[in-house]
């Protein structure tokens, strides 16, 4: 699978998702933005992603993350997952070019926020 570049630094993480609390977009296709990665990590249980040719393409990988692994999606690829397990935790950690808009943007929310 795809490796996050060396110069990326993780500038957001969404809260942990369950079965419980997944926002619906996850479950269907959707694609990572321009210039942006993200890291999909399985706390607990057991997640299948599914990564596709374009978006209306067919699916182009299945790849099953267990509890303790991650899986890359690449900017603008588009891709789903599926729970595979009742008790599966995750979490997608997001990451841009150190010095991106994107970096610089979210850093500057951050300091609004807090």
């Amino acid at each position: 699978m795809t490796a996050i570049p060396s110069d990326y630094v993780n500038y957001k993480s969404t809260p942990i998702f369950t079965p419980e609390n997944i926002p619906k977009m996850f479950l269907h296709l959707h694609n990572t933005r321009a210039g942006v990665y993200g890291k999909i990590s399985v706390l607990q249980g057991q997640l299948k992603f599914y990564g596709f040719k374009d978006r209306r393409g067919d699916i182009e990988q299945e790849i099953i993350i267990k509890a303790g692994s991650t899986a890359i999606s690449p900017p603008q690829y588009w891709h789903k997952v599926e729970f595979l397990t009742e008790d599966t935790q995750f979490q997608v950690l997001f990451y841009a070019q150190e010095n991106s808009q994107i970096v610089r943007d979210n850093l500057n929310e951050r300091t609004v926020q807090e």
